[in-house]
């Protein structure tokens, strides 16, 4: 090849005679100095043949490169004279030529002179230490060189230095990314003065030379891709290609370092169209040529039909500009008459029906052109070259190459254009490519240097609809992984959704598309025609509707699930990054008044395509039970903007809300995950794995809560707003599936939730009413309110480092949303609400960081537990505040017991939403909170000091929203004698806490207390009509209320209406015959609201008539209600506070309360008591009420004690032990119950489904160590002194059997010695139990974890799922009590002789092996285990291999060894523990159980058994 080049350089031709043979560096240089003096002159014709005529022998692209790279010649690559030889030739006669004739390195110098540029431009690649000013960004992904920052002026900004993750470029000098204050010296001088002209003759070569070295670089390219049998692009071939052109591109890249001039002249090469379309067309006679032209047209035609549902044809026609738009099948709005794609190809991979008949988002245009994904024409080198690029997936060489040429404006644009016009080409690179990761790294390199830029981003969205491309691009990679969606009717639904488990989703393939979108829509000329083109608007929706519904969870019901699917990482990132993210951008332009009508066009179109999705799965009212998905991003778009459209833009709610029907089913997905978390959190989901919990944290985590739960409950807000309230208030009950435990009755069924349930369930119920209701954040308060207030719920939880609190505030994933953690207003806010504790030595020489505390004021003013339970990922941090909020007060002597949870005042409602406040004033949640005071009156079962909390809350908020007074007529004619025929007489709460309740019927299972009640002689009557008129007994059914409710809404008739009378029972859902046996019971109730309270407060406080009016001694009370003794307490504080409250709000209130007081207290004259002394009263008074229970506690522990000694240790006298058996044989009866550290669930072992101790198997000969002597051991220092251990007892059992062996029979020494002492087997366990079959499949999903583990899965090694200790066996449990049953018990009363009897006798019955089931395998396999432990040697101590008596000798030297050993664990003792934890961990019994059912299989020989021998000799004694 070397002699082919030389002689195509050199031979000697008819244009250039004078041409002398290369070779000499001289040569070529007098050469260049020719040819660049024949084309100074005026008429250079014959100088340029000339040139062109070197070139194309130098520059031949005849060499075989490409069978260098198919490895056919591979060895040749590297060999002197080969390729590598000719390929530096050629780039030294560019050198030179470059030149023209001087030396290249001056003329390097001298381009550099003329480096006219204003900007930095340096490139960078991936881990490069770059720096960020937010100070003097524009842009949000501005960054700056090391050096340029240095040389900037930078001092006081809000600045950081970082790792760059995928490379970058320095913006110094580029005034659209950063401000001028920012540049440095270099980047500032340049900008303003003037560098003189380039010399025509310094770079006139190198317009010549460098096409023709541009274009061999491309004919290498296309000869060097073989497109790949098999699909995937054989890697090593591109990279060897890539690796012989590593010169050529080194070589462009340092042109590109020479400054501006040469990129100005690169910049000409590579946009010329013209010279590109003489040297590529490949129509000359140059077989060559023609070759290399035929390959680029096979690689192109190859990119477009790798994808057949994408009907790809490489057209080479060239597109009309801006015909291409977009268009949903059926939606007319954007242009006139579209041409359709045909939609039926398109159906899912596995041939279900669903997608073809789905809307479906397609591609249309008024011409007969090709779309936006398939026409590929390139006119110019560097729309060739970007293509190859692309094609060699990114190599980092040719990335920085075309980077370093951004800095020339005119390049910039071209480039810019070039890589819009191949967008959709890149998507599908990225989709084949096997190292997307890198691949993805370097596409943002390349965009984020062109996206970031406003005026270009706005010029390329307008001549070459980037926005349509980049939309189309996107939904066309996720129409590649949907599936159909099983929510709601898995049947019939037609709706799709992506599918998570694919590896688009799970490795983020789509992340540099989706970071591309969100950094154009960050720029408001942009984001501003986004919003005003309807067809994109409707397009985009259809991409967020596939998110919609997506990675649904089905709660498992029976049997555990068997792998947990990790898939919802993939679901949570895509939604925040593909939906919420490109949401907040927009939202960030959505600011003033004159926005109006881009919201109005995006909630439009959000509810059509929420119309769409309920129609799709065929929603009607009901939710699919069991089911949950917390992927809503429709209705999170829709919340979001009608939040910014009452907050920002002083729209009218109403005008943008949908009619009521709609709003009934946009309540019901996010209600469902309201009631699903509380579902999660009582274990009800617990059969799904940990993963459902993991959802649960991620929903309501830092990053993701204010693009998911936040909206979530606005919407809810919002709904609850506009809705009937009785319909809202049953709706919700009835999601968290309480509705049955709402009864007066003391016993109940229900139908739908299991008893253990129920409590955690109200609790739940009760918990989100109260967010509902006091949560601000969308509904009124300003960014710096809502800041504060995620600040405060923060610190409260715990004292956080400055990172720490960063890190867990919730920020607007949006970067351009003004409120950056760590901006001005963070740390404003912080120093307001924290004082800081610096860091600390700790005595180890650690150091405790610094960290920030709450202030005092703010513990006591601004403390919300109600953001705090909001905010809390974990549940632990609620308690965690409390018990911070408990200390608080006690240090401060504000309240010394434990307080609750304290009431906050609210910011005021924004009137808009005023409407949400009718929920607190509606019978239905009246009823409500009647029903549950009267049940934590009288005890009834599954109430809790929490549900109370929550009830006292509700009615506080009510009454601190309630109406203006009511006027005293009103008030009189609602006296306590009047009856009214439903339960409350209006609906406010004010008036309905004085209304008083006779008589109440109910729905009880037959078994219920109340049944054998005689009914009251009012109500004898049993037509229920005349009851329901004369208004004695009310009966209320929460379902049939909101039915009746909905049907109102849907049939819009009054006549209907009425017809629908409330029914008698609750028609409940749940399947027909599960509904148990009821019966109607009436019960006398005679309270109200009121009086419920006052006899609460006597409850609460343990005393009779514990409640006084305090407005009876103090009138002063009345006039100025806010007392700070109020503000922090328990539950007596906060019923004190709600009927101080009550009273204010009305004398017709405040009367009844001191008739109730009468009623209950006899009066007694008043005693006039200084607040002093009422204090330390109230002190005494706690302090007695302490004491009691404390001897009541102590009392009961002491009884317990006895029995327990009684029973274990036989303490007492023997008259007393009868008795004192049958009292204890009956709590020894129940059975162990286990926990499973793998699926959660609790049980008892049994023998299907064994239970089993996690143990570590190892040989030990601790105990082979003991000696006789005390004397201590000298250490040896000479071989002389060397000690053999001939005194331990491993050395002396060692002789004794040697010794016996050689004198007896063998099976006699075998039953007379013990073994162990060396190598015996010790057992011992962290305490953690597994199902057995559990156990299997973690170790099934150990073997195929590609993780290097520090363990060998292969010999049943593992690690505690749950403590992480090291262990290699489980020991099955087994069934029965974990302590040894009765039978083994010291049973006192029998005689030594007769236990003695027993044992022989249970040594002589024959043992046989149990039958065949779970539980003995596992002992059988467990004992294995335990022989393999230890070596052979230290086992089979027989002179006869496998004898039984050997056998027999093991097993028991296994029991002997662990009773001696943990004999040392516990200090000699079996029965005091010495240490604490060795009793708890001790694994004798599981361990005996084992051994004993093998011991079975042995009789002992009755000569030689040893037993026998010992127990004749105690019966000699005791018979003489």
């Amino acid at each position: 090849m070397a002699a082919a080049a030389a002689a195509a350089v050199g031979g000697p031709q008819p244009p250039q005679p004078e041409l002398p043979a290369p070779g000499l560096a001289l040569d070529k240089a007098a050469t260049a100095a020719h040819l660049k003096a024949a084309l100074s002159r005026p008429d250079n014709r014959a100088g340029a043949e000339e040139l062109q005529a070197l070139l194309e022998r130098v520059l031949s692209a005849e060499r075989p490169l490409a069978a260098a790279a198919d490895g056919e010649e591979a060895a040749a690559a590297g060999g002197g004279g080969g390729p590598g030889a000719a390929e530096e030739e050629a780039l030294e006669w560019c050198k030179c030529l470059l030149a023209g004739g001087g030396g290249y390195d001056e003329f390097c110098a001298a381009v550099r002179a003329y480096d006219p540029a204003a900007l930095c431009g340096l490139v960078w690649t991936a881990n490069f230490v770059a720096y960020r000013c937010r100070t003097c960004g524009i842009s949000p992904c501005m960054s700056l060189c090391a050096e340029c920052f240095h040389q900037g002026d930078h001092t006081g900004h809000d600045f950081n230095m970082f790792r760059s993750q995928a490379g970058g470029a320095c913006d110094c000098g580029d005034s659209n990314v950063m401000r001028e204050s920012g540049f440095c010296k270099r980047h500032q001088i340049k900008s303003s003065s003037n560098i003189p002209c380039v010399p025509k003759d310094l770079l006139m070569m190198s317009e010549f030379v460098l096409p023709r070295f541009i274009f061999c670089l491309i004919q290498y390219l296309r000869e060097g891709y073989n497109e790949p049998a098999a699909d995937v692009p054989s890697e090593k071939d591109l990279n060897k290609v890539l690796q012989l052109l590593e010169p050529q591109i080194s070589f462009l890249e340092d042109l590109t370092k020479m400054g501006g001039a040469m990129r100005s002249v690169l910049t000409q090469v590579l946009t010329n169209q013209q010279n590109y379309k003489d040297l590529t067309s490949g129509l000359g006679e140059n077989a060559c040529a023609k070759k290399s032209h035929e390959k680029y047209l096979i690689a192109l035609k190859s990119s477009g039909l790798t994808y057949p549902e994408d009907k790809l044809v490489y057209g080479l026609q060239e597109p009309s500009a801006g015909t291409s738009t977009l268009a949903v099948q059926g939606f007319a709005g954007a242009t006139g008459t579209l041409g359709q794609l045909d939609s039926s190809d398109e159906e899912d991979q596995d041939g279900s029906q669903g997608l073809g008949k789905r809307k479906r988002v397609k591609l249309s245009s008024s011409t007969k052109d090709q779309s936006i994904m398939d026409v590929l024409k390139h006119k110019s080198f560097l729309e060739e070259l970007l293509f190859w690029t692309i094609k060699y997936e990114f190599p980092q060489k040719m990335v920085t190459f075309l980077l370093n040429m951004l800095p020339d404006q005119e390049y910039k644009v071209a480039f810019t254009k070039t890589f819009v016009q191949h967008y959709a080409f890149i998507m599908k690179t990225l989709k084949k490519s096997h190292e997307s990761d890198t691949m993805s790294n370097r596409i943002v390199h390349i965009s984020v240097q062109l996206f970031s830029n406003e005026e270009l981003a706005r010029q390329v969205t307008e001549e070459c609809q980037l926005l349509d491309i980049m939309v189309t691009v996107l939904l066309y990679m996720m129409e590649s992984c949907l599936i159909k969606s099983e929510l709601q009717d898995e049947e019939n639904s037609l709706h799709v959704v992506v599918n998570c488990g694919e590896a688009l989703l799970k490795n983020n393939t789509y992340w540099p598309l989706v970071s591309d979108f969100i950094n154009i829509l960050s720029h408001q000329s942009v984001a501003k025609r986004f919003l005003e083109d309807h067809g994109l608007l409707v397009t985009w929706m259809n991409f967020v509707s596939f998110f919609q519904g997506m990675n649904l969870n089905k709660r498992e019901l029976n049997e555990h699930v068997e792998f947990e699917s990790q898939t919802y990482y993939a679901a949570f990132a895509a939604e925040l990054e593909a939906c919420a993210q490109p949401m907040w951008g927009l939202l960030s332009h959505c600011k003033v008044r004159e926005t109006q009508e881009y919201t109005r066009n995006v909630v439009r179109y959000c509810l059509e395509a929420l119309q769409d999705w309920f129609d799709a799965i065929n929603f009607v009212d009901e939710p699919a039970p069991n089911q949950v998905t917390f992927h809503l991003p429709l209705h999170r778009y829709y919340a979001m903007f009608l939040s910014k459209a009452v907050k920002c833009q002083e729209l009218d709610l109403d005008s943008v809300l949908p009619d009521q029907e709609m709003l009934m089913k946009l309540m019901i997905h996010p209600l469902q995950i309201q009631a699903s978390l509380a579902e999660i959190h009582s274990n009800m989901w617990v059969r799904n794995g940990l993963q459902i919990k993991g959802q649960a944290m991620t929903y309501v985590q830092s990053h993701f809560c204010n693009s998911m739960i936040d909206p979530d409950i606005y919407l809810l807000q919002v709904c609850a707003s506009r809705l009937d309230p009785d319909y809202f208030i049953s709706s919700v009950f009835e999601r968290f599936k309480v509705v049955d435990l709402l009864t007066m009755a003391s016993q109940h069924q229900n139908t739908v939730l299991d008893a253990e349930h129920e409590r955690s369930m109200l609790e739940g119920a009760l918990t989100f009413l109260v967010i509902l209701l006091s949560l601000r954040l969308h509904l009124g308060m300003s960014d710096d309110e809502i800041l504060r207030a995620e600040m405060v719920a923060q610190l409260c939880m715990n004292d956080r480092t400055h990172s720490s609190l960063i890190h867990h505030i919730p920020e607007n994933p949006n970067p351009k949303s003004g409120i950056i953690p760590g901006s001005y207003s963070f740390e404003s806010v912080l120093s307001a609400v924290a004082d800081f504790k610096a860091p600390v030595f700790e005595p180890g020489g650690s150091m405790q960081q610094g960290m920030y505390t709450p202030k005092a004021e703010v513990w006591d003013q601004e403390f919300d537990p109600v953001m705090v339970i909001l905010r809390t990922v974990y549940r632990r941090d609620v308690q965690s505040a409390m018990d911070r909020y408990t200390a608080f007060l006690k240090q401060s002597g504000k309240f010394p017991g434990n307080p609750w949870p304290p009431y906050k005042k609210r910011t005021p409602l924004h009137p808009s939403y005023k409407g949400l406040m009718r929920l607190l004033h509606c019978k239905t949640l009246h009823i409500v909170l009647f029903t549950l005071l009267y049940k934590i009156l009288m005890d009834h079962q599954n109430l809790s000091e929490h549900v109370l909390c929550m009830v006292l809350y509700l009615i506080e908020l009510g009454l601190e929203n309630s109406a203006e007074e009511e006027s005293d007529e009103e008030a009189s004619v609602c006296g306590p004698e009047r009856c009214h025929d439903s339960w409350f007489p209006g609906s406010n709460l004010v008036s309905n806490m004085r209304h008083f309740i006779n008589y109440v019927r109910v729905r009880v299972p037959e078994t219920a207390p109340e049944v054998k009640r005689d009914s009251p002689a009012s109500t004898s009557s049993d037509s229920l009509s005349s009851l329901h008129n004369s208004g004695t007994a009310q009966v209320f059914s929460l379902v049939a209320e909101r039915r009746k409710k909905f049907q109102e809404i849907i049939n819009r008739s009054s006549s209907e209406a009425n017809q629908v009378v409330r029914p008698k029972t609750s028609n409940k859902w749940s399947a027909p015959g599960s509904a148990p046996q009821l019966t109607t019971a009436i019960l006398e109730i005679k309270e109200s609201i009121l009086s419920l309270l006052i006899k609460l407060h006597h409850k609460l406080s343990g005393k009779q008539n514990s409640y006084y009016p305090p407005w009876l001694d103090d009138i002063e009370i009345l006039i100025q209600p806010e007392i700070p003794k109020y503000n922090h307490g328990d539950g007596i504080t906060a019923v004190e506070r709600i009927l101080l409250k009550a009273a204010l709000q009305s004398r017709m209130n405040k009367r009844i309360i001191e008739e109730i007081c009468r009623k209950v207290t006899p009066p007694v004259p008043p005693k006039k008591i200084t607040a002093a002394e009422k204090k330390t009263l109230d002190k005494e008074e706690r302090r007695q009420k302490a004491r009691e229970r404390q001897q009541k506690l102590l009392a009961e522990f002491a009884s317990r004690q006895k029995s327990f000694m009684e029973t274990a240790m036989d303490v007492d006298s023997p008259e007393n032990d009868i008795p004192m058996e049958i009292a204890t044989a009956e709590p020894q009866v129940s059975e162990a119950v286990y926990d499973c550290v793998i699926c959660g669930q609790s049980g008892p072992s049994s023998e299907d489904r064994p239970t089993g101790l996690v143990v570590l198997l190892q040989a030990s000969s601790v105990l082979g160590q003991c000696r006789d002597n005390i004397e201590p051991k000298k250490l040896p220092i000479t071989e002389e002194e060397q000690i053999y251990p001939w005194d331990t007892c491993a050395a002396v059992h060692d002789v004794r059997l040697s010794l016996l062996q050689r004198y007896f029979k063998d099976s006699s020494c075998l039953l007379a010695v013990s073994i162990g002492w060396e190598g015996g087997v010790y057992v011992q366990t962290c305490g953690h139990t597994l199902h057995i079959d559990c156990h299997k499949s973690y170790m099934e999903s150990l073997r195929n974890d590609q993780v290097l583990q520090g363990f060998s899965v292969d010999k049943g090694e593992f690690t505690c799922p749950l403590c992480r200790q090291f262990a290699n066996s489980v020991l099955p449990c087994y069934p029965g009590s974990n302590v040894e049953s009765n039978l083994w018990q010291r049973p006192s009363n029998k005689s030594i002789q007769d236990l003695i009897k027993e044992v022989e006798e249970l040594q002589g019955r024959p043992g046989a092996f149990p039958s065949e089931t779970n539980l003995s395998k596992e002992m059988e396999s467990v004992m294995k285990d335990i022989k393999n432990t230890t070596q052979k040697k230290y086992r089979d101590y027989s002179k006869t291999p496998g004898s039984p008596d050997n056998d027999f000798l093991f097993m028991y030297s296994v029991a002997r060894t662990n009773l001696e050993l943990e004999l040392i664990h516990r200090g000699g003792n079996l029965c005091s523990g010495g240490a604490s934890t060795a009793g708890k961990r001790s694994c004798l019994n599981q361990l005996f159980h084992v051994l004993a059912l093998h011991m079975r299989l042995y009789s002992i020989d009755s000569e030689y058994n040893p037993w026998r021998k010992l127990t004749q000799l105690v019966e000699d004694m005791n018979s003489q």
